[in-house]
């Protein structure tokens, strides 16, 4: 017996070491919530069994025994500091609606990324191997490149929810006029200047990438990446065809939370992945708190990567003001100390998001509108008053707005008054705790886990060898085809023959007529 169960034992171990998989993930973006995405992605793979290298500006000390980290950190330097200042985004002083200057920082992140030595370590040797490569895709395709190197499939990650650029890698572009573009606040229906003005952006948008941007990205491609193939012996493929051979889009989304638009089978909606199912304890100090709050607690946070310490003086003090009379307690996340703050108002430097909104006595979540915010408002239904600063937020903000559980203030110097009348709304309506709470149950209404399913899809992908089952044969289609342009062409020709064969039967039919007038005359 005890032979029996040794050899069964070393046979389980055996299969899971054949099905632990090398992956690579890569996060270079310099920004906190990323680091969130990109983190929770290693760390459910890590409890899967697998082996994960992370490339990543934020690494931790004493890594899993699983995990190699390659530190990007010096990617900071290509941040402006009044990049995330909310000052500054608010008195104008920096914009994000310049697309010129936002290509151009993912072409210098990509290039400082790839050139960083730890980076370069990895990519020189031709005996590391990998059996996939997850990369966050933010405005620039040259990722996709590096899978190349390694033979291995590809998988992408958006951020946001699915828009018309990250299908067409996988598919084709949505229709503009019933889904907006990823950084339009228009919330469908459309009327008809929102339908037209969708249309041009994304006509616009898609010969700017067509006709420039790809070419750029080609080159960048060609240059950073290509000496790594030639090292190993390998052409240099057409970059177009690296481009649209994508095994699969994990998006960060989820119908609750968006629209229920059409997705191709290799769109995998894993929204909310990033939060723990197992709700962490609250630290001792917050625990009062949140016990304590006998008439609910508002919970005000900016994110991560925005500060409210940044916020004009005159709209600190405004927004102290209307927490002094609420008869419910405040809990601000503030990155520095505040003096004489009203007895019902607390803040923290940090806060354990998830484990607060978690707490049956937090009944108000005011936020910026990142996604990762507003997933975890919905995963643990609570309305929102939603402030807007920049990227999706304001689309985030708008859908939620639409779905009934968020009122929107607009930030601004003469904000404080329309924020002092949304707070008493949400207070005092019922109708945005009740639609959080259902849009939550919807949420939760899943067959598995987001996490479990990334697990699942990134196994298939592997297992699969690119999954290329799941590809669209719209990617094989011409643009031509695909509006059945040659069709057009050859009925537009028919009937030109048609008319002209007309045009003379007639002709010769008049002069027929003419003939027998004259011979008669």
């Amino acid at each position: 017996m005890g032979k029996w169960l040794g050899l069964f034992l070393a046979v389980a171990a055996f299969s899971n070491i054949c099905d632990a998989y090398r992956i690579l993930v890569v996060f270079p973006l310099p920004g906190k919530s990323h680091n969130i995405l990109g983190v929770n992605i290693v760390n459910h793979l890590l409890k899967a069994g697998h082996e994960v290298t992370y490339v990543t500006p934020f690494p931790v000390k004493n890594p899993h025994p699983k995990l190699q980290q390659l530190d990007v950190s010096d990617n900071f330097d290509l941040m402006d500091e009044k990049m995330l200042n909310v000052k500054a985004l608010l008195n104008k002083e920096i914009s994000f609606s310049n697309p010129i200057k936002m290509f151009t920082f993912t072409i210098e992140l990509f290039e400082k990324t790839v050139q960083n030595p730890n980076v370069v370590k990895v990519f020189n040797d031709t005996n590391q191997k990998f059996d996939a490569v997850i990369s966050e895709w933010m405005y620039n395709d040259a990722y996709s490149g590096i899978a190349t190197l390694f033979d291995c499939p590809f998988i992408w990650l958006s951020t946001i929810e699915p828009h018309w650029i990250i299908l067409s890698l996988i598919d084709e572009s949505t229709n503009p006029s019933y889904v907006p573009d990823s950084l339009s606040s228009n919330i469908p229906p459309f009327n008809f200047k929102e339908r037209v003005s969708g249309l041009f952006f994304q006509l616009l948008s898609s010969a700017f990438k067509t006709f420039y941007l790809n070419g750029v990205i080609e080159r960048e491609f060609e240059r950073l990446l290509g000496p790594y193939l030639t090292k190993r012996g390998k052409a240099i493929p057409s970059f177009s065809d690296v481009n649209y051979n994508v095994s699969l889009v994990l998006g960060n989304s989820h119908v609750s939370l968006g629209q229920a638009i059409r997705l191709p089978q290799n769109y995998i909606p894993i929204g909310g992945y990033h939060i723990d199912p197992d709700v962490k304890p609250l630290p001792e100090d917050l625990k009062k708190i949140l016990d304590n709050a006998k008439n609910g607690l508002i919970y005000f946070s900016m994110g991560s990567n925005l500060k409210s310490k940044d916020l004009p003086d005159e709209l600190k003090r405004g927004f102290l003001n209307i927490f002094s009379n609420l008869k419910q307690t405040v809990l601000w996340k503030f990155e520095e100390a505040i003096p004489d703050l009203p007895k019902n108002v607390h803040i923290v430097q940090w806060a354990p998001q998830p484990s607060i909104l978690a707490h049956p006595n937090c009944i108000l979540f005011i936020t910026h509108g990142g996604l990762l915010s507003t997933t975890e408002t919905v995963h643990f239904g609570k309305p929102i008053i939603g402030i807007p600063v920049f990227g999706d937020q304001f689309t985030n903000i708008e859908r939620a707005v639409n779905k009934g559980f968020a009122i929107k203030v607009t930030l601004s110097y003469t904000m404080l008054d329309e924020f002092k009348v949304a707070i008493d709304e949400a207070l005092n309506n019922p109708k945005y705790r009740n639609k959080a709470k259902e849009l939550s149950a919807i949420y939760h209404d899943r067959p598995v886990s987001p996490g479990k399913e990334l697990v699942h899809w990134v196994e298939h992908v592997v297992r699969t060898r690119g999954a290329p089952h799941l590809r669209s044969p719209a990617l094989h289609v011409p643009f031509y085809q695909k509006f059945y342009l040659d069709l057009l062409g050859i009925i537009v020709a028919i009937l030109s023959v048609i008319v002209i064969v007309l045009k003379r039967v007639l002709k010769l039919k008049c002069k027929k007529k003419e003939n027998l007038k004259k011979k008669k005359n």
